[in-house]
Order: C-alpha cells, then sequence, then structure tokens
C-alpha cells in the first residue's frame, strides 16, 4: 500500500483512445496492442503525456495482449514477447522523469471486456499465468481491470494473490441501474464486494463504466469494505452501454463529446468529496482531463 501520506493519487487516462488521437496505429480487433507491435514509440509518448499532466501512477499498454484482441496463433509467439515490450516501455518513461511514478500492471478480463457470459476460469487461468510471469516484474503494483463478474474476481484473487506487492481489482459496473448497482453480469456490487479476499487486495476501483454512476457504486462500497481499504474511480467517455449490450469489443465506440476536461472534473469533484483515495480517466479520457484533476489535488 504505497498511499500512505499521499492525499490523493492520480492514475492516467485511456491510453488506447489517446493512441488514436496521436495517430498511432490503432483499430479493432487489436486496440491498443496494435501500436505496440506496429510502432512501439507512440507508447513510449502516450505514457510520457499522461507523466507530463501530472499522474502519479502509469498503467502498462498490456490491455489487448490477449488472444481475444490479437489472436491465438499471434499471442501463443509473440504474447510473452509483447508483455516484456509493454513492461520495458513502461519502465523507460518513468526513468526520463525525476519526480517518482509507480508503474501498474494492467491485468485486462483476457477473455474479452464486458463478456462475463463467456467468462471461463479453466481458460483464463493460463493466460493470466502468463501475465503473472512476463509483465508483473516491470511493475509496482498489479490493477486486475474491467472485472464483470463474481467468477472473474475470484480467478484474480487465485492467480495474484499470492504477489508480494500491491494488489488493485477494478469493477465495471452498469451504465443503467435503477438504485442498486450491479456488475456488468448483473451481481450486486455488494454481493461481489463479499467475495473479496481483502487479506490479498489493498484497493478496489470502478472502471470502464459512465461517470454517473460510480457515486452510488463508492457508497456501496464505502459500507461493505474494511476501512483500512483505498477507493478509486476511474469512469470511461463512452456512450451508454445498454444492459445486455455485450458488443464493446466488436467496434470502435463513439465516445461523448460533451465530457470535456472540465466536465469531467465536476464528477472528480463528487467522489473526492466522498473521499476516495484514487482517481484517474479509463477510455476516451486523456491527458487534459487528467491535467485538470492534477490541478483540482494541487489546489486542495
Amino acid at each position: 500500500k504505497f498511499i500512505n501520506d499521499i492525499e490523493m493519487i492520480v492514475l492516467d487516462g485511456g491510453i488506447g483512445r489517446h493512441l488514436e488521437k496521436m495517430g498511432a496505429p490503432f483499430g479493432q480487433p487489436e486496440w491498443s496492442a496494435l501500436s505496440l507491435i506496429q510502432e512501439p514509440d507512440f507508447v513510449l509518448r502516450a505514457h510520457k503525456d499522461f507523466i507530463d499532466s501530472g499522474a502519479d501512477v502509469i498503467t502498462t499498454n498490456s490491455y489487448a495482449i490477449v488472444p481475444f484482441h490479437i489472436g491465438k496463433d499471434r499471442f501463443e509467439k509473440e504474447g510473452k514477447d509483447l508483455l516484456n515490450r509493454a513492461g520495458n516501455i513502461a519502465r523507460e518513461a518513468v526513468k526520463l522523469y525525476k519526480k517518482e511514478i509507480k508503474i501498474a500492471a494492467s491485468i485486462p478480463p483476457v477473455l474479452g471486456s464486458y463478456k462475463p457470459d463467456v467468462f471461463n476460469s479453466e481458460k483464463a487461468i493460463p493466460i493470466l499465468e502468463i501475465f503473472k510471469n512476463n509483465l508483473i516484474q516491470y511493475c509496482d503494483l498489479i490493477l486486475a481491470e474491467t472485472l464483470s463478474s463474481i467468477d472473474e474476481i475470484k480467478t484474480i484473487q487465485r492467480v495474484f494473490g499470492d504477489c508480494k506487492m500491491p494488489f488493485w481489482i477494478s469493477l465495471t459496473i452498469e451504465d443503467e441501474y435503477y438504485n442498486i448497482p450491479k456488475l456488468r453480469s448483473g451481481e450486486e456490487i455488494v454481493t461481489a464486494l463479499r467475495k473479496i479476499d481483502f487479506n490479498k487486495i489493498s484497493s478496489v476501483l470502478f472502471n470502464c463504466s459512465q461517470p454517473e454512476v460510480m457515486a452510488k457504486a463508492i457508497t456501496t462500497a464505502k459500507n461493505v469494505i474494511p476501512e483500512n481499504i483505498h477507493i478509486g474511480v476511474y469512469a470511461n467517455a463512452f456512450q451508454p452501454i445498454k444492459i445486455g449490450q455485450k458488443d464493446a469489443n466488436s467496434q470502435i465506440r463513439n465516445t461523448r463529446k460533451e465530457l470535456t476536461p472540465e466536465k469531467y472534473l465536476d464528477f472528480v469533484k463528487e467522489w473526492t468529496e466522498l473521499e476516495v483515495d484514487i482517481v484517474g480517466g479509463c477510455c476516451g479520457i486523456g491527458p487534459e482531463h487528467i491535467k485538470k484533476i492534477c490541478e483540482l489535488k494541487k489546489n486542495r
């Protein structure tokens, strides 16, 4: 738990959409992995952009290094090398700065985002083990992202629970719900939080959901998890995904043009009033958004 005396940790934003904005190789099905494969210098520049915006933590560009995105054959042949490349680039980025920047190992939902219906623990574990053996040695903490079901939460804990480093897990919640926040699987957040082993997990976050739904998730978490566990949020800028709409991986989704850095900051202020410890951005939240958050942190 490296937060300690720091009032609020600021994460980076969504590297994939920032790579697209930079003009880097980007598209489906490879998503952000395409830049890592074809022109990795773009990835280094993207990390630097987020560090320059003030981020305390950068996340490895490893989210799409899975068979689902790059293909089974390429993953088997190149997956380990690409994970090492992602870790090395992140480490190279932080070495360029005198200030201390932490590196989070991005552990993705290895069978696809928002796809709790196809998640299979037996299929996921061998892929997760490859991440464990080829990425986390470059990093300061493990960040398991966009978990959509209790089964995913249990599996992630099983694989990474014995690592001797801070272990954060981040849940993605339905963009539409009535009073009770739920995982993309339909399972209630309060039930999912009770399946977490807080002897292994030091932080619980919510990511890749609409900023409007995060406050309720925060208050739910505060009522369930131990006081010594940190809470974080990094929302996306996607258009809302309706319940039952599970095609998040099949297209490059449109982002909300009205979710400007100033508008996103309004949500961040709401979360900080609820005393979250960690704030950042997911898909479509760029360095300009992170810069506003860092200005808020500096002025507090």
